[in-house]
This record gives C-alpha cells, structure tokens and sequence, in this order.
C-alpha cells in the first residue's frame, strides 16, 4: 500500500516549475483531460489566431494572403518548429497532408531506394500491433511492388527479423496500445547494420518525449499533429526524410505544389529540392494556423528545460499514476499493461482488467467519462485476450496534467470499481468512437 497522499501530489504541483504551461490551454472545469495522446486540448491562442485568418486574412485580403500573410510559407514554417522537438534540422520538415498520406510517400520513396540498392531484399518488417493504418498503407505497397508484409508479436522476435530479406523496418517510436518506447537509436542501427532502411512514425512520441533523428541517423519518419503538437482534430501531419535520401526519388503522389516551380505550370513534373517534394496538394491554411498554435504551447518549454523537462515531469506523473492505481485498484482486478520500466513506456500507461472483469474495459471507461475523467478505450483480441487484453488508455501530457489530477483519476476509477457503477446500462452501449 502506498504512502502518498492527496497532500504529497498537491505539494508536488506547487513545486512543479512546468506548472504555467497549463494556463495556455483552454480546459474545461471539472475535467481531468488523459486522452492527449489521442486529441490534445485546445490552446486559448488558436480560436483568435484562425479567427484572423478567416475575417482578415481571407475574408479581408483574400487571395492576396497567400503573399501578404505567407500562406504559401506555412507548411514549412510549421516544419521547421516541429523539427526542434524531433532532433531535425530546419528545411528538414514538412507539415502537409495526413500520417497515412506520409507515410506512403516515404515508404514508397524507402521501396524504391531498396530497390535500387538491394533488389533482393522482398521483405517489409512491423509489428502486428502497429496502428492499422501503418500495417494497411505496407500492405498496399507491399501489393504493387512484390514485397511481402512480416508482422512481429514481440520486441523479443526483432532481432530475428533483421535479415538478408528486409528492406524496411517500420515501427511506431512508442505503440498505441501499450505506450512500450523503442529505443529509436539503438534499433536504427541494428536495422541499418543488416542492410535495411528505418522508418518512424512518431504519432505517439513528437511532443511527448525527446526525439533525435539526426542523432539516431534515421532513414525517414512521419507523425501526427492532433496529439501531443495540440493541432486539432484532423490536424496536418508532418514528414522528414534523411538528407542522404530526399533528393533520391520523386514521391508518388507528384501534386503541383511539390514541383521545383509550381507556378509556372509546366506539364511534366520536375520534384523540388529537399523536403519540399514531399508537400502534394495546396495547403490547408486553417489548420496549419492551428496547428502552429498548437506547436507554440510545446516550444513554450523551451526555456525550462524543453523536451527533456517535459520528459522528465512525464515520466513522474507516469510512475505516480502506476504506482496509486496498483496500490488503490490491483485488489479490484487492475493489471498494468505498459512497460514497467520508464524508459521504455511513452507518455501513457495502459492498464487491463483480471476476470472476471476482462470484458468490462469499455464500460469502465465511459464510467469515468460520465465523471469527467477522459480516457479510452482500445479493444483487444478476444480469441487471446489473456495475451492481447482490452486496453484502459490513459495520455500524461505534462504540459497540462497534474499530479493532484492522477490522484483524483485514479480515486474515481477505485469507485467506479467499487461500486460497480460501470454495470449500468448506459456505459455498456457501444458509440461509433472508443
């Protein structure tokens, strides 16, 4: 049983120097908000900032503003912003487009140098719990070039995998279901010592933990701008190619604006140098606006400390959160589905339910969402769910979590247990969103 307290965790906010942050976002009262890593919360800066572009900067200036306002400019400013969270260098990123959409230009653009490279190489390497839209989008390209998709159950059978035949290994820096971290350095280079190339899609890391691309000397990687960036629902995305690599090969999807030239609208496609190519279709101006206030409210730790301050206050709500809800909850059937060790687990701790409460997850969750504790739900495989269980999905973005908030989630989620509220028929009909 633990000793902490309500006390100890209040003591804690008080002495936290990140504590400012949260007055840059607009939260809801009575609401503890763990659900970052799927949709951030809404900066106060954006409503006014795409209220401007909307009533001045097209309402007022039309279609001057992709001049006067630097429209056309946005996408790589909002890149370069999010290249200091990811350890890139300016010019090096690109915010456009969707995380599916990256992710099959750079797998595409990967494809092809293998190809080129090493023709023999038929085999792209992921894991089976990589988020769908990953494995969909290899299986895809896997079709077109004669590739084949192998998918791992386990960190353990990586290793293995890392064979004469891969020629791409694709992960998630930090998985969606469980908030299991990769080492990105560590396996970069034991892909890159067996021949293959490595792709990264940070939709879970960029903005959460410290990211080094250019230190891990990675290949490609993508990410996503509604999550810890605070972009909003639907948020552009964003991509980022090694050097070594950009100027290799077109992108599939060759739109206007990744021409060297788009406005003198030649007929044949001639690529733009760098990270540029890798834009397709004209921006998307709203949301980037929104998206860039959404980075801001990470850069704003930037003089605190940065990622690592941010990485390091995480790591403490993380290990407080596991450490009540075990103390407070395990005798009510609560497992721990995330990494124990720090240093593997994310921004998230997932937990899971014993039997006879293994089927209760999705009711549990709406119970606390009907008491204002937002978390979610993530589904498990029922034909092995003492290995793959349903999952209770709880994001720490510590730019506005506290840790009087874990103390109070996880009293809520003790009674909700207790009491057996979640029973009730309400929490136990399924919406079309978990």
């Amino acid at each position: 049983m633990t000793s902490m307290t309500r006390q100890d965790c209040v003591a804690q906010d008080q002495a936290d120097p990140l504590r400012g942050l949260k007055d840059q976002f607009a939260l809801p009262p009575g609401v503890l908000y763990l659900d970052g890593n799927s949709l951030g919360v809404l900066p106060k800066a954006t409503a006014a900032r795409v209220q401007a572009v909307i009533t001045q900067e097209w309402g007022t200036d039309l279609i001057k503003s992709w001049n006067t306002a630097h429209w056309m400019e946005l996408p790589a400013r909002a890149g370069d912003k999010i290249a200091r969270l990811v350890g890139a260098a300016p010019g090096e990123v690109i915010a456009a487009d969707s995380t599916s959409l990256n992710l099959y230009k750079v797998l595409s653009a990967a494809v092809r140098i293998a190809q080129a490279d090493a023709p023999g190489r038929k085999t792209i390497v992921s894991e089976r719990s990589n988020f769908p839209t990953d494995l969909y989008i290899a299986e895809s390209l896997c079709q077109q070039h004669g590739m084949t998709l192998k998918l791992i159950d386990s960190v353990d059978e990586l290793p293995a995998a890392l064979d004469a035949s891969l020629a791409v290994l694709m992960l998630t820096q930090v998985n969606y279901r469980t908030g299991y971290q990769h080492d990105m350095a560590a396996v970069t280079a034991a892909a890159q010592a067996a021949g293959a190339l490595v792709i990264w899609d940070l939709a879970h890391s960029a903005g959460a933990v410290p990211v080094d691309l250019t230190g891990a000397n990675a290949d490609f990687a993508i990410g996503c701008g509604y999550k810890y960036l605070n972009g909003g629902p639907g948020a552009p995305a964003f991509v980022w190619a090694h050097p070594r690599h950009v100027n290799r090969f077109w992108q599939p999807l060759s739109g206007w604006l990744g021409h060297a030239a788009p406005f003198q609208f030649t007929p044949d496609y001639q690529p733009a140098a760098g990270i540029t190519r890798y834009i397709c279709g004209t921006p998307a101006i709203l949301a980037l606006a929104a998206l860039e206030c959404g980075v801001d409210t990470v850069l704003a730790a930037e003089p605190l400390g940065g990622m690592a301050a941010l990485r390091q206050k995480s790591v403490a709500l993380t290990e407080c959160f596991i450490e009540l809800a075990e103390a407070r909850c395990a005798e009510l059937g609560v497992r721990l589905a995330s990494p124990r060790e720090a240093a593997q687990r994310g921004s998230q701790v997932c937990l899971s339910l014993a039997a006879p409460l293994h089927e209760a997850g999705y009711a549990v969750i709406q119970a606390l969402i009907a008491r204002g504790v937002i978390g979610d739900f993530r589904a498990g495989d029922p034909a092995r769910l003492d290995d793959v269980p349903h999952i209770l999905r709880f994001g720490f973005t510590p730019l506005y979590i506290g840790f009087a908030d874990v103390w109070d989630a996880v009293e809520h989620l003790r009674q909700v247990l207790a009491s057996g509220e979640w029973t009730e028929a309400r929490f136990n009909q399924k919406a079309s969103v978990t």
